[in-house]
C-alpha cells in the first residue's frame, strides 16, 4: 500500500513537471497559451519540444493578460 502511494506521488510529480510550460503559460494568461499547451502536449515528450514550450512560456515581451 505504501509503495502504491509513493508510486502515485512520483507519477503525479512527473506529470506536473511535464506540463510545467503549460501551467506557466496559463498562469501568466499569455495570448498564445493554447498554442503552448498544444506544443507541450504534442512535442513535450521530446526534450527539444519541452524546452521550446518552456522557453516560449517564460519569454518576456509577450502580450499578457488577454482582455
Amino acid at each position: 500500500m505504501e509503495d502504491d502511494l509513493v508510486g502515485n506521488l512520483f507519477t503525479l510529480g512527473k506529470a506536473c513537471l511535464y506540463f510545467l510550460p503549460s501551467f506557466i503559460a496559463l498562469g501568466r494568461g499569455l495570448r498564445n497559451c493554447i498554442t503552448i499547451v498544444v506544443v507541450n502536449l504534442a512535442l513535450g515528450w521530446t526534450v527539444i519540444g519541452w524546452g521550446v514550450a518552456l522557453f516560449w512560456s517564460l519569454k518576456r515581451g509577450q502580450s499578457e493578460r488577454v482582455a
